[in-house]
């Protein structure tokens, strides 16, 4: 999937204004994924995705101050930290997310559900892979 498909996408389910608040989303939904994740996860992911979006996850996966397993948080503050990078309110922010993880599941061949959830608590897992709809 190309990197402009990959926006038009996630701004469509998303329903957001422009490609830029898809960029926003995208960004902050999987910079946030980086950090809860182990880095070999996040690099796996990565390599599958257009570049532009894979770097979201290295640039935290490879950064210095996190650790390679991943920080573990609970279900509230994963979607709190996206939502401060989106400088978007919670649900808002809830809802991004789900839509940017339904496409980077697709342009994957279901490599992020795969790969991902096991990595996630239940309860984060069932929230983030509900989908752009919000059923799972």
């Amino acid at each position: 999937m190309r990197y402009d498909t990959f926006l038009g996408q996630v701004q469509a389910r998303a329903r957001l204004s422009d490609p830029g608040a898809a960029e926003t989303a995208t960004r902050a939904s999987l910079e946030t994924l980086a950090e809860r994740v182990p880095a070999t996860v996040a690099e796996k992911l990565a390599a599958q995705l257009p570049r532009e979006v894979g770097e979201h996850l290295r640039r935290v996966a490879h950064a210095p101050d996190e650790p390679d397993s991943g920080t573990r948080m609970s279900t509230r503050e994963f979607f709190d930290r996206v939502a401060r990078r989106a400088s978007a309110d919670r649900p808002k922010a809830i809802h991004e997310a789900r839509c940017v993880i339904e496409v980077v599941d697709e342009a994957t061949g279901g490599t992020c559900s795969a790969k991902i959830r096991p990595a996630l608590d239940d309860d984060l897992a069932r929230m983030l892979f509900s989908g752009s709809s919000g059923h799972a």
